[in-house]
């Protein structure tokens, strides 16, 4: 894929923003005009050129793009939490302690030592440039429709901004209007209906002035902003917001989700599977793609995060053992089915297609065998070894790297070329696509009653994987188990199942007990023996539904604290 264009902008004209940024240091003009010092600088632009030029306009604008997930594992910029969410739950275990999130595994989280994890004073930094911009837009001279789908832009990104919020922190102050330093800064939390409702008004109005599609690969479309209005209102009409379970809100979510697919513009993704993640394709609703770069460069290689150790990766995003399980068979059938076949002592025979394009596991062959030549010069091969001795175990290579769980995730990795050698290659964050609309629309659809609607949809997302025999007769809790379990498996390191845990109030029990792992035992007669292991141990208290506001901005503000963490 080629570079965003719109990277291009914000590396080209980043000093830009920042002529205009929440605290402007303008420099002072002189009245002595012939004065040699008076000259305006050649490397930055002043306010006034900013809000007097289209093209300096939009480069302010591109630059509050940092608030969307990216690929990038850029640790000074923290409003990127996308592959971090999977390890802050049950889907896998984090190597390094990226962005502090050891501090909410453990159960220890407080309004003091979240760390990089909280994304408070970032997000609310970029909701700051989003008013700046909204406040001056209208009277830049140019193009209208220019400026309209400018406008369009930021309208989603500070809708984006609310909707990270409330999803992390429930109801919060709503900024509308920048602040300046003559300001009140103590603004009231709003409740989380009210955010909702904001961020859901937002987007519409960002729709009514987004094309349909873009020029440049990368930019919101009126698509990306009904997507995420559809998990808006999914979110909005969950348990945790939702306890009375009125349907209304369920008909707003699926209202919302058919409103995608009544655009007509996607399409499931019915080629390699795998493909679907490292290419633009039919499906993607929006995403956001990474610059090539050197491979090393801010240590933002995929490949080199999310590889195995004996292939000289991180293994930093490691899948647990019971995401593992949440895998079916071929046929479609869970593992615990007594009459799906499954064998506990091979366990990676006979899985759901998704498991093999999703996770690679003992014996698993991984990347071009030319690009491995050290492990065949070892004797070895490319097939993955996380048996105890193997080259991908913590006794093989590049020990400190190894897993832990002893699996990797294959997804998202592009394996047609050397990570190890090559820069690497554009990366796309999935941000919105088809597959997650299809499942925001058979869950809503379920909670209406309409249980036959949310088998169809479910089974369109199944039979694109390759799973041989469509869902037939389930109703009730059954049912929802089965969307609860899709989700997890057609939408794992993708950035949801922290969230989805939360808004099912089911966290406490996914995520209230040990994280898990196998180890596996190669006998002498070359069969292996699988066990299973504590990776690491899990706690969730009841406030763990939602993060901390950070003590120096509740002492700052007065603003009440989110409950248990007083």
């Amino acid at each position: 894929m080629k570079n965003y264009k719109i990277n291009k902008l914000i590396n080209i004209k980043k000093k830009a923003v920042m002529a205009a940024a929440l605290f402007i240091a303008v420099a002072a003009v002189t009245s002595c005009s012939e004065d040699p010092l008076d000259k305006a600088p050649l490397d930055s632009y002043t306010d006034e050129n900013v809000w007097n030029d289209l093209k300096l306009t939009e480069a302010f604008a591109n630059n509050l793009y940092t608030v969307l997930p990216s690929t990038q594992h850029n640790w000074n910029d923290r409003t990127n939490r996308s592959w971090i969410l999977s390890t802050a739950c049950d889907e896998a275990f984090n190597n390094f302690n990226d962005y502090d999130v050891w501090n909410l595994n453990s159960g220890a989280l407080t309004p003091d030592n979240a760390g990089d994890f909280n994304t408070w004073k970032p997000t609310y930094a970029t909701i700051q440039n989003c008013n700046i911009f909204l406040s001056r837009i209208d009277n830049v001279p140019g193009d209208e429709a220019w400026r309209n789908r400018l406008k369009g832009e930021v309208l989603f990104l500070r809708a984006y901004a609310y909707f990270k919020l409330i999803s992390d922190y429930g109801g919060v102050p709503l900024v509308t209007v920048p602040f300046d330093l003559n300001s009140n800064f103590k603004v009231d939390r709003s409740s989380y209906d009210q955010c909702a409702d904001f961020v859901v008004g937002e987007l519409d109005k960002a729709a009514e002035l987004l094309p349909l599609t873009a020029k440049d690969l990368g930019r919101v479309t009126k698509g990306a902003a009904l997507a995420i209005k559809s998990r808006m209102l999914l979110y909005a009409a969950s348990p945790q917001w939702n306890p009375s379970n009125d349907l209304t809100k369920w008909k707003k979510a699926s209202d919302a989700a058919k409103a995608v697919m009544d655009l007509n513009m996607y399409s499931l993704y019915d080629k390699k599977y795998e493909d679907l993640f490292t290419t633009n394709n039919s499906e993607v609703i929006f995403s956001r793609l990474s610059s090539k770069d050197p491979q090393w460069s801010a240590f933002n290689g995929v490949e080199m995060f999310n590889s195995p150790s004996g292939f000289h990766g991180w293994a930093n995003f490691a899948p647990s053992q019971s995401h593992i399980d949440a895998y079916g068979t071929a046929d479609g059938k869970d593992i615990t089915d007594p009459t799906s076949g499954y064998d506990p002592q091979k366990p990676y025979v006979n899985r759901d297609p998704r498991f093999y394009k999703n996770i690679v596991y003992d014996g698993r062959a991984y990347g071009k065998p030319e690009f491995f030549q050290d492990r065949y010069d070892a004797g070895s091969s490319n097939k993955a070894e996380f048996y105890e001795g193997g080259l991908d175990s913590p006794q093989g290579w590049d020990t400190w790297n190894a897993s832990k769980t002893r699996y990797t995730f294959r997804k998202y990795c592009d394996t047609t070329y050397n990570y190890n050698n090559e820069t690497q290659t554009n990366k796309a964050w999935i941000i919105s696509r088809l597959g997650e609309i299809y499942l925001n629309y058979a869950e809503s659809e379920f909670k209406l009653g309409h249980e036959g609607t949310a088998i169809q949809y479910l089974n369109l997302l199944r039979q694109r994987a390759g799973i041989t025999n469509p869902l037939t007769g389930l109703t009730g809790t059954a049912l929802e188990n089965k969307i609860r379990n899709e989700r997890q498996v057609e939408l794992c390191l993708e950035g949801f199942r922290y969230y989805d845990v939360r808004r099912w109030k089911i966290a406490e029990e996914t995520e209230n007990k040990p994280l898990m792992g196998v180890i596996i035992t190669k006998n002498s007669d070359g069969s292996k023996t699988y066990t299973y292991s504590k990776v690491q141990e899990r706690i969730f208290k009841p406030q763990h539904y939602l993060l901390p506001i950070p003590r120096d901005e509740t002492n700052r503000t007065g603003l009440p604290q989110n409950p248990g963490y007083n």
